[in-house]
């Protein structure tokens, strides 16, 4: 078979609404003109058509003997075969909102929309209400009657591929930014940080950053004429991965900021930089660094992630980094890292946590399985190999010791 490619339409029907209101004010005076005749509106145009609305006092056929007011919607503008839905509102003016309503709109129509066929063509009703009935009512107040009428003009249009377009490319806005931020054209602020210096500019600063608008402009600390900053407790290469992200608004490439592509390397900057990021109130930055610490999330480097997550009040990464260090599959591994080690010592809450969350899986586990726990390692799963002792947390809370 030769090769053929798949294509598709869709026909669209939907209606175009307007409304207009018509205030007949002297109603006593319009009756007596005779069947047939009829007080208009002024025109008004919905879908692209002129419409008007027709008042009969005495009716619009003589055989009624003027026992009915008659109310038409009327076509007043050139075309053929228009196809529409009408609504007619006599509007209740006792405050009870008790409105007359002739509508289209809120039902199905087995023969569908109304086609007006000419200009003049018209839709409504010779008996639309009695007229003793109608001047005891409460439609009729001060002589005035108020009516209210919606045209919905029925348009269908054909969607397919749009094969005529422009191609857009994505902005260069970032990459502008970056060159100018490399270029040092306009630089008026100098941060030394370490052995290095770094250029920048105040005002795309404080746009980006809280914390760089208030040292800058505002009352906090350095003076407004501040030219040169120095930087303590940052390394020089997450400072400048933080500048580029502030230019650029994306998370920088580890090779451009620090010559290596090993995944150790990336990971560690992304550590600092989200601790950076914190420091400077760029929040985009911080997500940034969750999602892709998340990516390389492993056995090796999920305790000084959780770690950080719990510093920096990253609650999303802690969840996902307690999920995966309290997998029966990683925990073994995770409690033999060396990041596994720095929370014993520094982060004992985050081992409660960590205790829990292992708890509420293996008992999903064992719901889902049917299966009882192993009652000689703890919560089922035994975490040393052979021959080596280890501590863990016993259900009662207390340190056990054991040799296996």
């Amino acid at each position: 078979m030769g090769d053929f490619k798949d294509s598709v339409s869709k026909s669209v029907s939907e209606t175009v609404n307007g409304s207009h209101k018509f205030t007949i004010k002297g109603y006593s005076l319009a009756k007596g003109m005779g069947a047939g005749k009829c007080i208009s509106s002024d025109f008004f145009t919905v879908g692209g058509y002129d419409w008007a609305i027709y008042f009969y006092p005495d009716g619009k056929n003589p055989e009624d003997n003027t026992m009915y007011v008659s109310v038409f919607i009327a076509l007043a503008s050139d075309g053929t075969d228009v196809r529409a839905l009408f609504e007619l509102t006599l509007m209740d003016q006792s405050g009870k909102g008790k409105h007359k309503v002739h509508s289209h709109f809120d039902r199905a129509l087995e023969s569908g929309p109304y086609t007006l066929k000419y200009r003049g063509s018209m839709w409504g009703y010779k008996r639309f209400f009695r007229r003793i009935t109608l001047e005891t009512s409460d439609y009729l107040k001060d002589d005035c009657l108020i009516m209210n009428c919606t045209v919905g003009v029925v348009r269908t249009r054909l969607e397919g591929p749009n094969q005529y377009s422009i191609p857009v490319p994505p902005s260069e806005m970032g990459q502008g930014f970056k060159e100018m931020l490399e270029s040092e054209v306009g630089c008026d602020v100098v941060f030394q940080v370490g052995d290095e210096t770094f250029k920048a500019h105040k005002l795309i600063l404080a746009a980006r950053s809280p914390v760089f608008s208030a040292q800058f402009f505002g009352l906090v600390g350095d003076p407004p004429n501040l030219d040169a900053v120095v930087v303590k407790d940052i390394e020089p290469s997450i400072f400048k991965a933080m500048l580029l992200f502030i230019y650029t608004d994306k998370l920088p490439d580890v090779h451009e900021v620090t010559g290596s592509t090993s995944m150790c390397t990336s990971t560690n900057m992304v550590q600092h930089l989200l601790a950076v990021a914190d420091l400077y109130n760029l929040d985009r930055l911080k997500l940034l660094c969750e999602s892709k610490l998340c990516e390389e999330l492993n056995a090796d480097t999920v305790a000084t992630t959780l770690a950080l997550a719990e510093q920096h009040h990253c609650t999303q990464l802690k969840s996902i980094c307690l999920k995966f260090a309290a997998s029966p599959a990683n925990l073994g591994a995770v409690m033999q890292s060396e990041g596994f080690k720095y929370l014993e010592e520094c982060c004992p809450p985050l081992l409660s946590d960590l205790l829990k969350a292992f708890a509420s899986g293996d008992e999903n586990s064992s719901l889902l399985s049917g299966r009882k726990r192993n009652s000689s390692s703890v919560y089922g799963l035994d975490l040393t190999a052979e021959g080596e002792a280890a501590e863990s947390g016993n259900p009662n809370g207390r340190r056990v010791r054991r040799r296996l």
